[in-house]
């Protein structure tokens, strides 16, 4: 339970640092594709994406969805490495190939349980300067599944399972390095 807490608390914190970077990075990212379809560009780059929001809704803007995206983010760094540092050392064989199974495993259930609440993030994210605003995370949730059906909060996850192979290799990665590591620094205390 400690290691879910502590993994959730490290996600939400740095949240707060880099979420207007994510919030300007979907919204330039979403007028790159309207452009190709035909439609004017709303935003010339990163700073007129950041003066613009400001103008039009203030530092609310920018940080439209934080609410929802902490909670998502606490659940999803919770059970990776909760998930993942509770069950490792109950398996029978410890390989680089079996860690990294078992942190693909954990990233797929991280990203599925966290998945529907990243969809409100971005819906919230992508309603700055529309006029069209949700009230909270709880309407705009209600309203999707409202108007597209719950599934249509899972539109997406599919990439995530891939996506997931990149946390695999972290998790198990840092585990096979993390012995060596060890053994290293215990050479440096010893030569002292």
């Amino acid at each position: 339970m400690g290691n879910m807490a502590s993994g959730g608390l490290a996600g939400a914190v740095s949240l707060c640092f880099v979420y207007s970077l994510d919030y300007v990075r979907t919204r330039l990212a979403n007028d790159t594709k309207s452009s190709k379809k035909g439609g004017a560009r709303q935003y010339s780059g990163m700073i007129d994406c950041y003066v613009k929001t400001f103008k039009s809704d203030g530092l609310t803007g920018l940080y439209r969805g934080f609410c929802v995206s902490c909670v998502g983010i606490i659940a999803y760094r919770g059970f990776y490495f909760g998930l993942y540092d509770t069950l490792q050392p109950m398996l029978p064989v410890d390989t680089f190939i079996v860690n990294f199974m078992l942190g693909w495993v954990v990233t797929i259930v991280s990203g599925l349980i966290s998945y529907p609440l990243d969809t409100v993030r971005r819906r919230m994210m992508m309603t700055s300067g529309t006029g069209k605003n949700y009230s909270s995370s709880f309407q705009c949730m209600t309203s999707v599944i409202k108007e597209e059906g719950a599934m249509s909060l899972m539109r997406g996850a599919g990439a995530n399972i891939l996506r997931g192979v990149a946390g695999a290799l972290v998790l198990s990665g840092v585990d096979a390095i993390k012995p060596q590591y060890v053994k290293y620094r215990a050479g440096l205390k010893k030569a002292e």
